[in-house]
């Protein structure tokens, strides 16, 4: 589960497992695209790249739900 946007460094990251089960957090801000080779590959806007255990749909879920708290945040704000 990704951190929520009030969270301060990681408004940005949401959590991913590295094949070796190390834990770390990415800003989902700089993916340019995933891929499955099987493995999900992210590839940052960078170049550098992470392979996870998580699927590509898992991954593009915690990146839609991390953007659905910023989207009800900005509502909230905005009442």
């Amino acid at each position: 589960m990704s951190a929520p946007p009030d969270s301060g460094r990681e408004e940005t990251m949401i959590h991913l497992t590295r094949l070796n089960d190390e834990k770390f957090v990415i800003n989902c801000r700089q993916i340019e695209r995933v891929e499955s080779i099987p493995e999900s590959n992210i590839i940052l806007v960078s170049g550098k790249h992470y392979v996870v255990k998580e699927s590509v749909d898992e991954i593009i879920n915690r990146v839609i739900e991390y953007n659905a708290r910023i989207y009800a945040c900005a509502q909230k704000k905005k009442d």
